[in-house]
């Protein structure tokens, strides 16, 4: 069976001022097959946060695009969010009661098989490999700290591979620039993620996400 095209997830810089980042959000998901945006707050008080989340919530909810944030899973449902994206099991189960059955929970810091295979048993959504900064600290024997977070760029992709040929729930790898997205793709990840350095494009992140458009369609033709 042909693999399929996987579709972008696009993760936010920290934000404070989402009201001026909306724009920047807006022609970034208009590039691209975007699926989901993970949003990543600096800290507020609740009602701040709710605010923020939903100025960003309603430029990227009404394409259809679900809306993640990052942590802070007890926010989702009153500012309207789809779900939480959680770093660790202890997170990602402290969090399922107050996210399921209505909203996703999706798995990073996973830095081991078994930490990967525990999400999955946990329920969770979908399984991130090669966490945006700032990093899961390495387990023993499982890799070295850099771009790709605890697991170095080939065990990354080793372990989307593994994944995606014994487990359901979709897997996401991490981008961590341009030259990682077409290998993640091909290593059968079901999304691709792209994070900070996006938004840091000369051209604009529209500019990041259109190019990673054009590298999936023609590794997926």
């Amino acid at each position: 069976m042909t693999p399929s095209r996987p579709r972008l997830y696009l993760v936010t810089p920290r934000l404070e001022d989402t009201a001026s980042f909306a724009g920047a959000m807006d022609a970034a998901l208009a590039a691209g097959d975007v699926a989901a945006v993970l949003l990543r707050l600096n800290d507020a008080d609740e009602r701040t946060l709710i605010n923020r989340v939903k100025t960003i919530g309603s430029v990227v909810q009404r394409r259809d695009i679900a809306l993640l944030l990052d942590g802070r899973p007890e926010l989702a449902a009153r500012a309207g969010a789809d779900g939480a994206h959680l770093t660790g099991i202890e997170a990602l189960r402290a969090a399922l009661a107050t996210l399921k059955p209505v909203r996703i929970a999706g798995a990073g810091g996973l830095c081991s098989r078994h930490d990967a295979m525990l999400a999955g048993e946990t329920a969770a959504d979908y399984v991130m490999f090669g966490d945006p900064p700032p990093y899961p600290p390495p387990h023993a024997g499982e890799g070295r700290v850099g771009v790709g977070g605890c697991l170095p760029f080939p065990v990354l992709c080793e372990r989307l591979a593994w994944w995606a040929e014994l487990f359901q729930p979709p897997c996401i790898g991490y981008a961590a620039n341009a030259d990682e997205i077409r290998p993640i793709a091909q290593a059968g990840a079901d999304f691709v993620a792209l994070g900070e350095w996006i938004w840091n494009e000369s051209g604009g992140a529209e500019k990041a996400v259109a190019m990673a458009s054009e590298s999936l369609a023609a590794a997926f033709p």
